[in-house]
């Protein structure tokens, strides 16, 4: 949390690359097909997701949406780089229920890239409850195995699982799709 308190205004994903070839490699290629009528970038930093999206509808390569944005700490780079506004939701208020609040339709799809590891382990049994309440589709991106969702339990079913990049570790990200049981 300091760091991203410190350096969220300025924050750049440094994997940005990465997160736009794991994303094209579930929505694009993936063989499950997914609506994108309401997606929510969960820690959303600087909009990359965001933009990747935006970029994508806009080449024709997918419908899509609306795109919120969600994140305490990075909120401001958010808006500089998307021009909109993000949530302020950290993992204790979803956790807390707060992505229930507002009473708005379930999302289709929730992406959250290299973040959901972070998660304090006691918060993330609720954290993907309310998720699975809250949106039809999850799509977790992560440079290693963590975190592991316990489906059913949990509120998902694993859809698919995709490792992209090979040699080094710290070149690879996962990508885990998982489908509310709850919607």
């Amino acid at each position: 949390e300091a760091y991203y308190r410190e350096r969220g205004a300025a924050y750049r994903n440094p994997h940005e690359e990465r997160v736009g070839a794991a994303l094209g490699a579930v929505l694009l290629r993936g063989g499950v097909a997914l609506g994108l009528q309401r997606v929510l970038d969960l820690c959303c930093g600087s909009g990359e997701v965001t933009l990747w999206l935006r970029a994508q509808a806009s080449a024709g390569a997918l419908e899509l949406g609306c795109v919120d944005g969600a994140d305490p700490f990075t909120s401001e780079a958010y808006r500089e780089r998307t021009g909109q506004n993000a949530e302020v939701w950290d993992f204790k208020a979803i956790a807390n229920g707060a992505i229930l609040d507002d009473g708005r339709d379930p999302y289709s799809l929730t992406v959250c890239s290299y973040a959901l590891h972070l998660c304090d382990r006691s918060l993330l049994p609720m954290v993907c409850y309310f998720l699975s309440i809250a949106c039809e589709y999850l799509l977790v991106l992560t440079p290693h195995k963590r975190p592991q969702l316990h489906c059913p339990a949990w509120g998902f079913k694993l859809v698919s699982e995709q490792v992209l990049g090979e040699g080094e570790r710290e070149a690879r990200t996962r990508a885990r799709l998982y489908r509310s049981l709850n919607i």
